[in-house]
């Protein structure tokens, strides 16, 4: 074999190497490319979750101090689900629309609690209270503002 053909055939061999290579360095690529973009997602995902568990302690229920120990006002329902855990108002509430047995206005329970309903001004604060039964999980609060008992 003359030096000229061993030039040709170690040239041709660096030549395939070469190609593999390329290939080899373009699958690299491809991959560190995937790597970016699934550390972008990871990292939003992380942050998502840290935006909502600052959001879930931003809204978790406020306890007060009472004889000395700290207890929700209105608790939530899978925290206690026995109604004796709630004030003496809420619980009242709470049996009216029982009572009710289907859906319920505001108006029906101030009725029932003596309230003036013809003056506005008087139902708002005990909507506030239905709808605070409603976040709870005590209540069920429809789209067209009427109250119903959970399931």
């Amino acid at each position: 074999m003359s030096e000229l053909e061993r030039i040709t055939a170690r040239r041709s061999e660096l030549d395939a190497l070469a190609e593999e290579l390329g290939k080899q360095l373009q699958e690299v690529q491809a991959e560190r490319e995937e790597l970016v973009i699934a550390e972008r997602v990871l990292q939003r995902l992380a942050e998502q979750d840290r935006v909502e568990a600052e959001t879930a302690v931003a809204e978790a229920p406020v306890k007060v101090q009472v004889a000395g120990r700290a207890v929700l006002l209105v608790p939530h329902r899978g925290d206690s689900p026995d109604e004796t855990a709630q004030p003496g108002d809420y619980r009242q509430i709470l049996s009216i629309v029982r009572a009710a047995g289907g859906l319920v206005q505001v108006r029906t329970v101030g009725e029932e609690l003596g309230l003036e309903v013809e003056v506005r001004g008087k139902l708002e604060p005990l909507r506030a209270k239905l709808t605070k039964l409603a976040d709870r999980g005590w209540l069920h609060k429809r789209l067209d503002g009427k109250f119903t008992t959970r399931l």
